[in-house]
């Protein structure tokens, strides 16, 4: 997952890729501690494709005010620049994988 702190940078991300995943942690959240390895390894061998991109919601409060996230960890999955779904705090990865897998089929 790479880390990334400026708002405009995600905007063009967005624009220009087919599937983006935003994960905002905060710094001293155990559940995002635990979770992100978890859902980066999952995205990493479920859908390759898939750009990944983790925001500390502590450090860039004009980004998680940008997209409405109110707690952490918080997981924005966008299609073709539109935000599909977002999962907060507890999180099944099995329906989380359901979810996603068909839209992603459907784009690759």
């Amino acid at each position: 997952m790479i880390e990334i702190n400026n708002k405009e940078e995600i905007l063009e991300i967005l624009e220009k890729s087919n599937c983006v995943l935003l994960y905002f942690g905060a710094t001293n959240c155990s559940v995002c501690e635990v979770l992100r390895p978890k859902i980066e390894m999952n995205i990493s061998f479920n859908f390759s494709k898939m750009k990944q991109y983790y925001i500390n919601s502590n450090q860039n409060l004009d980004i998680t005010s940008h997209f409405n996230i109110f707690s952490s960890p918080t997981i924005l999955v966008f299609f073709e620049g539109k935000e599909f779904k977002r999962y907060g705090r507890n999180i099944s990865l099995d329906i989380f994988n359901n979810e996603i897998k068909r839209l992603y089929e459907m784009v690759f």
